[in-house]
């Protein structure tokens, strides 16, 4: 069966990667993401890392006329001032432009009408940002979490139920499958009551839904990473279908987790896997130096403080089968944890952080993705280019574990195959 998708808040693809992964045959539709960064890295690891032969064509100002059709992100949280991006150069430019077209992307959600999207949707995804949520956003004070009409950026969630229900008022046919992935603070007190009145919006629109909070460590990706996810099936008014549809959600994380450990896409990594620690390999060896801090009383208690996940001599720390959290900085204190390594340049630390690639692939992307990204990486003005070493890290902090996205669109699979007869015979990719 073919599926339409519809990423909205896509970042750099995680779902679109863990749908591939089962092997479904997808085709995205249509995106949603304002983060230049996030979106440009997006089309090389799922499209291309190549320009298109028509943007070639196009001189700076003739970029820039069409990018200020947009309200874009440098940040992934406040709008880009249009200033900023006249000082980008037209090769950093061409690939913001390239990216938004060759993935329909609509850039601000706020602005897409459902009226515009496609008439056949299968699954809709939406991560929507948690800075207002999370723990380490109310320590900053953003306390606004989902409110309606706060202007926060997690109440954008809203703006998803805007979109259905323009779409059904088009007699445009909603999603078949939504699926949210956010941080499990959904469910503190502070939240709870405003994720429930979604719950309820979601159900006047014709979707039974079902939450489920999991982690990224019992999928097969060695970090802890706990997060909540939610799936919606619409079913309209047909209670049969309903009935159905709940009885086949009624599941407990413990058997989301069972049903995808017993299917032939659980292949379990072990931090070793996703280490790179032969500096034979050059690139190998440059990354490593570019993750060195200055050697500094701060810094060494850093190393003190936090997991030390490769001791000297190359040794992998059999007490971590586990890593922390990755977040989007690693110079920091407290960090997912640090490498023990010896830089060849004086005055640095004798260990290192998790690199942009190790970071990359603790999220569940491969080397080729990495590479992919880094692949087109323009200067936006002299000695700066546009995929820096900390907005790499950045992008993978806020990304999705692929694998744990996987373990719940499986149970999409089965939904469609046991209740729709939606039979998938794709191989999946290995």
């Amino acid at each position: 069966m073919h599926y339409n998708i519809v990423e909205l808040f896509s970042g750099i693809g995680s779902q679109y990667k863990a749908l591939k992964n089962l092997g479904m045959n997808i085709e995205v539709t249509a995106t949603c993401e304002w983060d230049i960064h996030a979106f440009v890295a997006y089309d090389a690891i799922h499209v291309s890392p190549e320009l298109t032969f028509d943007s070639l064509k196009l001189t700076k100002e003739e970029l820039l006329e069409e990018l200020s059709k947009f309200n874009l992100s440098n940040d992934g949280k406040v709008q880009m001032d249009y200033d900023i991006l006249r000082t980008y150069s037209a090769a950093a430019l061409r690939r913001i432009y390239v990216a938004i077209k060759r993935n329909n992307n609509y850039v601000d959600i706020s602005a897409l009408s459902g009226k515009v999207l496609p008439k056949h949707i299968d699954i809709m995804t939406y991560s929507f940002p948690c800075q207002d949520l999370s723990n380490v956003g109310a320590f900053h004070g953003y306390n606004l979490g989902i409110d309606k009409g706060s202007g926060s950026r997690s109440s954008l969630l809203w703006e998803v139920g805007r979109i259905v229900k323009e779409m059904r008022d088009s007699r445009i046919r909603p999603p078949r499958f939504l699926l949210m992935e956010n941080v499990p603070a959904l469910l503190s007190k502070r939240h709870k009551a405003n994720f429930d009145t979604w719950i309820s919006e979601l159900a006047e629109m014709g979707y039974v839904s079902h939450y489920y909070p999991l982690n990224a460590s019992s999928f097969g990706l060695p970090q802890n990473r706990p997060r909540l996810l939610m799936i919606s099936v619409y079913t309209g008014q047909q209670k049969a279908l309903q009935n159905k549809v709940r009885r086949f959600l009624d599941k407990t994380p413990e058997q989301i987790i069972a049903d995808y450990q017993a299917s032939m896409y659980y292949h379990p990594l072990k931090p070793e896997d996703l280490y790179r620690i032969d500096y034979s390999d050059p690139k190998i060896l440059q990354e490593a130096e570019e993750c060195t801090p200055n050697d500094t009383p701060s810094r060494r208690r850093i190393w003190d403080e936090n997991p030390q996940l490769v001791l000297k001599g190359n040794i992998v720390n059999p007490e971590f089968e586990i890593i922390r959290t990755i977040t989007t900085k690693q110079d920091r204190n407290p960090n997912s944890g640090n490498l023990y390594f010896e830089s060849a340049y004086k005055g640095r630390s004798s260990f290192r952080y998790l690199t942009p690639r190790e970071c990359f692939l603790f999220m569940g992307f491969t080397d080729d993705d990495y590479e992919r990204v880094i692949k087109n990486n323009p200067e936006i003005h002299k000695d700066h280019f546009f995929f820096s070493r900390d907005k790499i890290i950045r992008m993978a902090g806020n990304s999705i574990p692929v694998k744990l996205l996987e373990g719940i669109f499986l149970q999409i699979k089965m939904i469609d195959s046991e209740i729709f007869h939606n039979d998938e015979t794709q191989e999946p990719e290995s």
